[in-house]
């Protein structure tokens, strides 16, 4: 099992007003090829910018990320889209649908910002991925207009579309009950066992991160063995 993601010595600081702030501090840390990983954290841990660091979101402002053995911390804007676009699909806890599309619209998205030719059919692939996930029958419908939850499968859905290796999901049951949460959470653990995909799940609940097979924890920024 070869890694897709490793980072080496990773910083990542902003400057906010004088001042600088460091939000990621000195981080290594290498993911295998179709890991369930959990990254755990409170909120202004890190987490989330470690997520944007693996997602290709941002880039470091010291140290190296390689991804499939490439290192990409110098690679532009433009070549960092490109690659996001085809690697990583992202799942977040507000789900980021646009209401003036419906729910196939929504789908096809990633598909009309590829830059290179398709190699399938960006409709027949949404439809075979809305029956397998159930909601087909929600096909036209405005996102306003699902519950949660289908919200919720319409974005794992559309993270899907580009065949991604890795899914990075930012607190996915943050915005549902529990119930709908753990029917969300079985999904992205059957991604990880049946299509092989890479997850990795960004929370701060200790239950859901026990879902995860591997657990990493974030605390002022650095790598840390637990916390409470």
């Amino acid at each position: 099992m070869f890694y897709m993601i490793k980072l080496e010595n990773v910083f990542k600081s902003y400057i906010l007003g004088d001042e600088e702030v460091v939000a990621v501090k000195d981080v290594s840390l290498t993911i295998k090829e179709k890991e369930f990983i959990g990254i755990m954290g409170t909120s202004g841990s890190g987490k989330s910018t470690l997520m944007h660091l693996i997602g290709l979101l941002e880039q470091p402002s010291k140290g190296k990320i390689y991804l499939d053995g490439k290192d990409i911390s110098k690679l532009t804007d433009n070549e960092l889209s490109k690659i996001r676009n085809k690697t990583v699909g992202f799942v977040f806890q507000s789900f980021n649908l646009i209401n003036r599309f419906t729910v196939f619209e929504n789908i096809l998205l990633p598909t009309k910002y590829s830059k290179e030719l398709l190699k399938f059919d960006p409709k027949a692939k949404a439809e075979d991925l809305l029956k397998r996930f159930g909601i087909y029958e929600r096909r036209n419908f405005f996102p306003n207009k699902i519950s949660g939850g289908q919200q919720q499968r319409v974005a794992i859905v559309r993270a899907l579309i580009m065949g991604p290796k890795i899914i990075l999901a930012d607190e996915p049951t943050g915005n549902l009950d529990s119930k709908t949460g753990e029917e969300i959470l079985d999904i992205l653990g059957n991604l990880n066992r049946e299509f092989g995909v890479t997850v990795i799940l960004v929370t701060h609940e200790h239950d859901i991160a026990a879902k995860t097979k591997r657990q990493i924890y974030i605390k002022d920024g650095q790598l840390v063995e637990r916390y409470l």
